[in-house]
């Protein structure tokens, strides 16, 4: 198969498939969103644990 065909044939049912997809696309509801910061707040609190149990270890250093 020539190229630009096979590109032609590509792009044609990738725009098929794009406009179907929006049938089964998700509302953006508030369930998605209060998910989303949730997993936000996660990832802060686990990273603010790292930086607390590296504390003394560096607060123990004294220079001579």
């Amino acid at each position: 198969m020539h190229a630009d065909v096979h590109l032609l044939l590509h792009t044609i049912g990738s725009a098929e498939l794009h406009s179907r997809a929006g049938e089964f696309r998700l509302p953006r509801t508030g369930l998605r969103t209060r998910v989303g910061w949730t997993l936000v707040e996660v990832g802060l609190r686990l990273t603010a644990q790292g930086r607390d149990a590296a504390a003394p270890r560096t607060a123990s250093f004294r220079p001579a």
